[in-house]
């Protein structure tokens, strides 16, 4: 196999040629070679016309592609077109537009959309151990996510704006562990049971816990070593400040503000896993190949239809807990 491209341009010349894509895409998928995804058998051939591989085994599906149970499968795109916007997406700092990718790539703004959806997916960064202990410091914040008051109309800033807070905006949760990763999640109130059952959920008891002075938090401290700073006030004192997860947000807004100009509540947590991923992944030593390479590491066993993004599927769409 060629070298693995370090650049976006070499990254487009790389993927242009449908052997690269295809070797590149086994390599990670079948390390240990091609089994069939129905069966698990090795006792597979490549048909090369097709680039398929048939199964010897007598069954339903014999015959598959790289693409099969992954975010790729029932996508008449080729590969091609999908590693570079999955490139394109894991590196851009601030996100990347379905019509930026749709111009770069040569699909529909439509097709590039469900495409973003469908990498984000593979984002997703799953973590099931809980952060803090050992004398590590934690962050946690919470910001609303929506329109921004100085640029409504001002009937529209007085139904949305009101005395005791704002209305018809979203909020959602952060939790930093300082000079580790971050995790965010829409929750569906800042009330105390839904701000502290998240830090429940994700710090170790006992763990160094720093937050502003929102009464929402009150009563973290028979579990967690709690201080508080009063933005009122002081946005830091000595250790005790949110400045991590504020840099974060600044981040997340930019990207959503400045890129995607407008989110549906529906799909924000899609947004958030997308901003979350790169933040855990912007240290040294990894490069832009290696965050790549992680999202393609992890489209095995996900798939996500049309109608399930566009909230076809069920209900009717609600912000996700």
């Amino acid at each position: 196999m060629k070298a693995k491209p370090k650049t976006l341009q070499q990254a487009i010349i790389h993927f242009a040629d449908p052997d690269n894509c295809l070797k590149f895409m086994v390599a990670r998928r079948w390390p240990k070679g091609v089994v069939c995804p129905t069966c698990g058998s090795k006792e597979v051939r490549f048909l090369s016309t097709r680039r398929l591989w048939e199964c010897k085994s007598k069954h339903p599906r014999k015959q598959f592609s790289a693409k099969v149970g992954t975010i790729f499968e029932d996508s008449a795109l080729p590969l091609d077109k999908w590693l570079v916007a999955m490139w394109m997406i894991a590196n851009c700092k601030n996100g990347v537009s379905s019509y930026e990718v749709a111009r770069s790539i040569g699909v529909t703004q439509k097709s590039a959309w469900f495409m973003l959806h469908r990498i984000r997916l593979a984002m997703q960064t799953g973590m099931f151990t809980k952060m803090g202990g050992g004398g590590k410091e934690i962050e946690a914040d919470e910001t609303f996510i929506g329109g921004a008051a100085r640029f409504m109309h001002r009937d529209k800033h007085r139904r949305r704006i009101t005395e005791t807070g704002t209305k018809d905006k979203t909020p959602v949760m952060g939790i930093l562990e300082r000079g580790g990763k971050v995790r965010a999640a829409v929750v569906p109130t800042r009330r105390k049971h839904h701000v502290q059952g998240e830090i429940r959920k994700h710090v170790k008891a006992g763990s160094a816990v720093y937050t502003d002075a929102l009464l929402s938090y009150q009563g973290l401290h028979p579990y967690y070593a709690h201080a508080v700073i009063d933005h009122a006030e002081k946005y830091v004192d000595g250790k005790v400040h949110t400045n991590g997860l504020e840099n974060f947000w600044s981040l997340l807004k930019r990207g959503l503000k400045g890129t995607y100009v407008s989110v549906e509540p529906f799909h924000l947590f899609r947004y958030l896993d997308e901003q979350v991923f790169r933040y855990n992944m912007r240290k040294q030593p990894l490069d832009d190949c290696a965050r790549f390479e992680y999202v393609l590491a992890h489209v095995l066993g996900k798939r996500l239809t049309y109608s399930e993004v566009t909230g076809k599927v069920g209900t009717t769409p609600s912000v996700p807990n």
